[in-house]
This record gives C-alpha cells, sequence and structure tokens, in this order.
C-alpha cells in the first residue's frame, strides 16, 4: 500500500523553506506605517500644540486634562512608533504612557484620540512577544472599538487584534474566548479595509500547535465561500491560505472543507495557494480524494505541469502523487487524463528534490 505525503513542507528544498517560514514569520504581525494622518496638526490649536516630539514631552502632556494637549502627545507618541526603524517601545511602556493609551480608548467623545492611541498601541504590540503582552489588556477595548461607528477607528482595531493574535496560540486563543471572531466576519460584506479582515483572519487560523477551537473553524468557513468569489487577488490568496491551513489539520477539519462545496470555486489565477489548499485535501481519505477530482481537478494539470514556474510544477506533481496513492480507480483517472509522460518529463528534466522525495536517492 502506497502512503500519502502528509507533511507538506518535507517536499521543499532546505533554502526554500526557510524563506518561506521567514516570509510567514514576518506576516504574523504587521506594522502600520503612516500615509496620511487622520487628524491633522493643523486641526490641533497651536496654543496647545506639543512643541517637541521627545519621550519627555510626550511624557508630560500624555495625562493632560486638557483634550487638545493630550491628544498631540498621544499623536506624538504614534508617530515615534511607527515612523522610526528602532521604535522606542520600552520607554514608551516604562513611564506608564501604555496605561494612559488604553484608557484613551474608552473615549467615545474623542475618536480622533481613540484612533491614535488605537494605532499606538497596534505598532507596540508589532514588537516582541513581551511587548505584545503588555497590550493583552487593551484587548477587551479593541473588540469593543469594532463597533465604533467611525470607519478609521475600527479599522484600527482590526490591525491591533491581528498583532495580538499573531503572537502565538495562547493570546489567539484568548481573544476568541472574548468573542472576537463574530464581529470581526460582520466586516467581510462591507468593509473597505477587507485586506487587513483577511490577514486577521488568516492569523486565526494560521497555528498547529494546537490549531484554533472547531468551533472557529466550523464559524469561519461560510465566510471563506463568500471570499472566495472576491475580485481582489490579495483576498482571494489570503482565503485560500487559510483553506491550505483548514485542511492541514487532520481529515475531519478536511470533510469540514469538503462539506462546505468551496472547492469547486477555487481559481486557477491563485495557483500555489490552491493547489496546496487541495492538495491537503487529497492527503486524506480516498473519499475526500475523490471529492476533488469529481470537480474535475485533472482537467487543470496539462497547463500546471507545463507551467514556465518551476515551484507550480513541484506543487502539481506532488499533487499527483498524493492521488496515485489512492484506489486503482484515482490511479487510473491519471493515466486517462494522460498526465504520466508529462510527469516523466518533468523528473527527467531534473527537478531533483522532488525525485529524490518520489522516486528515493
Amino acid at each position: 500500500m502506497q502512503i500519502k505525503i502528509t507533511m507538506r513542507y518535507h517536499l521543499m528544498p532546505l533554502g526554500v523553506k526557510l524563506r518561506k517560514n521567514k516570509r510567514d514569520e514576518h506576516l504574523l504581525k504587521r506594522r502600520n506605517v503612516p500615509h496620511e494622518d487622520i487628524c491633522e496638526e493643523s486641526d490641533i490649536d497651536g496654543d496647545y500644540r506639543v512643541q517637541s516630539n521627545s519621550l519627555e514631552a510626550i511624557v508630560q502632556n500624555v495625562s493632560s486634562d486638557n483634550q487638545r494637549i493630550q491628544l498631540s502627545a498621544v499623536q506624538a507618541a504614534r508617530k515615534l512608533l511607527s515612523s522610526d526603524r528602532n521604535p522606542p517601545i520600552d520607554d514608551l511602556i516604562q513611564p506608564g504612557i501604555l496605561a494612559i493609551l488604553v484608557h484613551c480608548l474608552e473615549r467615545d467623545d474623542n475618536p480622533c484620540l481613540q484612533f491614535e492611541a488605537a494605532w499606538a498601541l497596534t505598532n507596540i504590540a508589532f514588537g516582541t512577544s513581551e511587548q505584545t503582552q503588555a497590550v493583552s489588556n487593551a484587548v477587551p477595548l479593541f473588540l469593543r472599538l469594532l463597533h465604533s461607528p467611525h470607519q478609521n477607528v475600527c479599522e484600527q482595531a482590526v490591525w491591533a487584534l491581528g498583532n495580538s493574535i499573531g503572537d502565538g496560540p495562547q493570546c489567539r486563543d484568548y481573544v476568541i474566548s472574548l468573542g472576537a471572531v463574530k464581529p470581526l466576519l460582520s466586516f467581510i460584506k462591507h468593509a473597505t479595509f477587507l485586506r487587513n479582515v483577511t490577514w486577521v483572519i488568516v492569523n486565526l487560523c494560521r497555528h498547529k500547535d494546537p490549531p484554533p477551537p472547531m468551533e472557529t473553524t466550523q464559524e469561519i468557513l461560510p465566510a471563506l465561500c463568500v471570499l472566495i468569489h472576491h475580485a481582489d487577488v490579495n483576498i482571494l490568496v489570503d482565503t485560500v491560505l487559510i483553506l491550505s491551513y483548514f485542511t492541514d489539520a487532520g481529515n475531519y477539519q478536511i470533510q469540514m472543507v469538503t462539506d462546505s462545496g468551496i472547492f469547486p470555486h477555487l481559481e486557477v489565477k491563485v495557483q500555489t495557494a490552491a493547489l496546496r489548499a487541495v492538495g491537503n485535501i487529497i492527503t486524506g481519505t480516498d473519499e475526500q480524494t475523490q471529492v476533488v477530482l469529481n470537480c474535475d481537478a485533472l482537467l487543470h494539470f496539462p497547463a500546471l505541469l507545463t507551467h514556465p514556474k518551476e515551484k507550480i510544477n513541484k506543487e502539481a506533481v506532488w499533487f499527483l502523487s498524493n492521488i496515485t496513492a489512492g484506489s486503482q480507480q484515482q490511479v487510473q483517472a491519471v493515466i486517462d487524463a494522460n498526465l504520466v509522460p508529462v510527469t516523466i518529463h518533468l523528473l527527467d528534466k531534473g527537478i531533483l528534490a522532488l525525485r529524490k522525495k518520489l522516486l528515493g536517492p
């Protein structure tokens, strides 16, 4: 009996694997670098504007009773955290500014202050695990801000939650336990900042040790059935990436995904991510593999096997190797699709790492 290859990354050369892991790790958190300010400094009366962006001036003015002075100080703190290559996160945490920034999130009477404070806290959470943990007491307030009538405040709260979730399974499960999934998914159909929302959902699903709760997977799947039709390629890629995480978590989650009916809608224009997502499906049972074949998946493989990108060739051959580890009927389907000669040609052409995995040294 042939064995299906379930450890996806074992098929990658070591250098490719390390580069991919580094890229994935980087995407766990994102720093908000300004393109434009929602509150221009010209909106702040010059008599009240903080005259220096120094740490001393910020510490002095961030707790001011004068709203304009406080707003200017919080904005200055945000700028220090978002404009420098090495932001002084610890310097801003230690003087007690962090607690004041968290308190500013409660100021419904001043959405500009909420936005600036949320932005500053987002970039603190971008830092080390310890720095992210320091912002954990702000998470319930970020969730509250998801219901703000001000779009920029909502978006910044989404971003802050993404950085918190990206710190690891413990932070992810804490955010989930507070009921974050439902309000995040509510943005799917109307938010203009949907790229950020889908990135946060990627973070919710990314970690495998342990994976997210099964209830979270069930809650997210209907949203993916909506996102898979989106015209934005970045959103589509993230959607397929989420599916690849789900289908890499065992046969039960594979079955949940196949039952959702999403696979016929996977687009070839995100071929690599789609191959990975659907490829994880066929590492399951023969019945789950057959669901993929019933969607006429093999019709795409002449183009994938002759694609100019070697990476797609490798993904396609790995995919076929797992199909041919299935039932006799599934092996025959590959033969009938006339895919064996092209696969042999690729192996002859010199995809050495793949040849070693499939044929042995």
